[in-house]
């Protein structure tokens, strides 16, 4: 048998303390009380509760839409800060832009949702837009705050690949433009696909900046939650976090297999 070492079970303990709460709240998903620390019989009716209430669905809806644009334009502005970054002489401007990206990364979100609604409300007044806070003001302070991550993980892949196939491209004829989309994202693509899964990630769970950012016709499902937490925990909320618990790791266990299976292909080409 072998012998547990120090490190097998910090391991064990580790997995103990971020999985256990979640295992506890999908058993509790199928409790039968409305209330979610006294177990009194299995259920499943609460799930049905969570399918007819429409204002979870409308913030599903809503998040999932910020979401995906706010990730594909944090990509878009992240990979041409990145790209200035790394491929611009040194000087005070790039220093100023590098500080600049990076600076969303370690600042508090209470101080960037802040100054988006200030900086939104100062637009109204002057330009007379936005008229009204919504999903458009929350999709754009998605997008800046993320596009600094985006700006992080891109500029690191471009710092690694090899420039003179862009150089050899570029004297074969091909403009910058062209040798930007035909040589540099296709060679920086995993760090693309990335940085978008991290920006829909963090889009998909903020609550701060979504609160300050957003109006009476846009809320987010993390606001729908946590205003329903702050009223009392509802079964359904438990309903709610494990088919979002389910549905990531179906994409995790996804992701894992075909990532196994081009891993096992290269292996046996290159043997």
């Amino acid at each position: 048998m072998k012998k547990l070492n120090f490190s097998t079970i910090m391991l064990w303990a580790g997995m103990f303390f971020l999985y256990a709460p979640m295992f506890i709240l999908v058993i509790y998903s199928f409790n039968e009380s409305k209330l979610v620390t006294v177990w009194a019989g299995f259920s499943t009716k609460w799930y049905g509760e969570l399918f007819r209430d429409q204002q979870i669905l409308d913030a599903v809806w809503t998040s999932l839409q910020v979401a995906f644009y706010a990730s594909t334009m944090a990509v878009i502005l992240g990979t041409m800060a990145a790209f200035v970054m790394t491929r611009f002489a040194r000087g005070w401007g790039k220093l100023t832009l590098s500080n600049m990206i990076t600076a969303p990364l370690v600042m508090p979100e209470v101080i960037t949702g802040l100054s988006l609604l200030l900086l939104f409300v100062h637009m109204a007044d002057l330009f007379g837009w936005p008229a009204e806070r919504g999903m458009l003001t929350v999709w754009i302070a998605h997008s800046t705050f993320c596009a600094a991550y985006v700006a992080v993980v891109v500029s690191s892949r471009l710092r690694e690949i090899d420039r003179s196939v862009e150089e050899a491209a570029q004297d074969l004829g091909a403009t910058p433009f062209k040798t930007f989309f035909a040589i540099t994202v296709p060679m920086i693509s995993p760090a693309l696909v990335a940085g978008w899964l991290l920006s829909f990630s963090l889009s998909l769970d903020d609550l701060v900046i979504a609160s300050f950012a957003s109006g009476p016709g846009a809320t987010t499902l993390p606001m729908v939650v946590f205003s329903s937490v702050r009223m009392g925990v509802s079964p359904k909320i438990n309903a709610l976090a494990t088919l979002i618990i389910l549905i990531v790791s179906l994409i995790a266990f996804i992701s894992w297999y075909f990532a196994r299976r081009a891993d096992i292909k290269q292996r046996s080409s290159s043997a």
